[in-house]
């Protein structure tokens, strides 16, 4: 807090100082690993570019502090969204409050441990990111900023609807498979598909510097470490990732259709150390959803397909539906598991 509560004087207009996130739990296991390196990317690479853009950012909900003129004057808290912190941040800056990131300055954070908590936190992220949309981007688009700002505004705000689109990719992506043979026949050339492993590259890029460039993770271990682990976790990433677009389409519809839920609480375990457990922790989850048992039907859907493109010796989809099927059994075997952990 020391840190952090003096840049206020080096400008009035700082409404709101955000700190980077620390994973306290990082090495716990797999998982944890997985969505440090997704953060590690909105921290060092969103967060810092939105800054030194000149763009909007959002706070975090935690590792922040406000200034309380700043609260009042865009309106106190409101609790319409899930994502009342990212709401606020909004309105905010709209306002002509600034925020600043720190990303020189940590701050521990835990990840959750155990497939429900996580879904549970994506939930409340994605429709709170949804509702957040719907809610802001009228105002943003009748407010003085410049095009630019508005523009990239919008696709902050439309952020997490890109989960829906990679769901209907990933389904649709079947009965293509088996058309293609037909689409190949009237001129279609498959190579097309190898365009978009540029936009790939783009991600691995991103990836890349956020997680072993960047001065906030580079110091953590030695490169040819860092690259290592790198190679192994970015696939593992994608393929979680892609596993939660169904659940976390529900989440987006939901939030553009208005549909109004509780706020939920991401669970704490105090997991510190490879040696803590979580399993006899009351704020377990023992319950499964109709969600859970599509995203078991999914799995299976897409190993399907990897074996039915083998059969017809068309690999045009392979890795992409191969990465499906472990995301989605991934999801499904952790969620069913931790939920009857004992």
């Amino acid at each position: 807090m020391k840190k952090t509560i003096p840049y206020f004087a080096q400008d009035p207009k700082i409404g709101v100082l955000q700190r980077r996130w620390e994973h306290s739990n990082e090495d716990y296991w797999l998982i944890t690993k997985l969505q440090a390196l997704q953060l590690n990317v909105h921290f060092t690479v969103e967060q810092v570019g939105r800054m030194k853009g000149d763009y909007l950012l959002q706070f975090n909900g935690t590792a922040g502090v406000w200034r309380r003129q700043t609260i009042e004057d865009a309106g106190g808290w409101e609790a319409d969204t899930l994502t009342e912190d990212f709401d606020l941040s909004i309105r905010a800056q709209l306002k002509g409050w600034k925020i600043k990131f720190l990303e020189n300055i940590g701050a521990p954070a835990e990840l959750p441990v155990e497939m429900s908590s996580l879904k549970s936190q994506q939930f409340r992220w994605m429709k709170g990111g949804a509702e957040t949309a719907k809610k802001m981007l009228p105002t943003v688009w009748k407010s003085n900023l410049t095009f630019g700002k508005k523009f990239h505004a919008t696709l902050h705000l439309l952020g997490s609807s890109v989960f829906v689109f990679v769901f209907i990719t990933g389904v649709f992506s079947v009965p293509l498979l088996f058309l293609l043979g037909d689409l190949i026949e009237m001129g279609f050339d498959r190579n097309f598909f190898a365009y978009f492993l540029i936009g790939m590259l783009s991600i691995i890029a991103v990836y890349y510097v956020a997680n072993i460039q960047s001065p906030a993770n580079h110091h953590k271990e030695d490169f040819g470490k860092s690259i290592y682990k790198f190679v192994f976790l970015f696939p593992l990433f994608l393929a979680l990732s892609m596993g939660l677009s169904l659940h976390n389409t529900i989440a987006v519809i939901q939030g553009y259709l208005g549909k109004k839920s509780a706020f939920v609480r991401t669970p704490k375990f105090n997991i510190k150390t490879i040696t803590d457990s979580f399993t006899k922790h009351k704020y377990l989850s023992k319950k499964l959803s109709w969600t859970t048992v599509f995203e078991g039907i999914l799995a299976l859907y897409f190993l399907g397909a990897v074996i039915g493109g083998i059969v017809m010796q068309n690999t045009t989809f392979m890795i992409f539906h191969l990465m499906l099927a472990i995301g989605y059994g991934a999801i499904f075997i952790f969620t069913v598991r931790h939920a009857n952990a004992k």
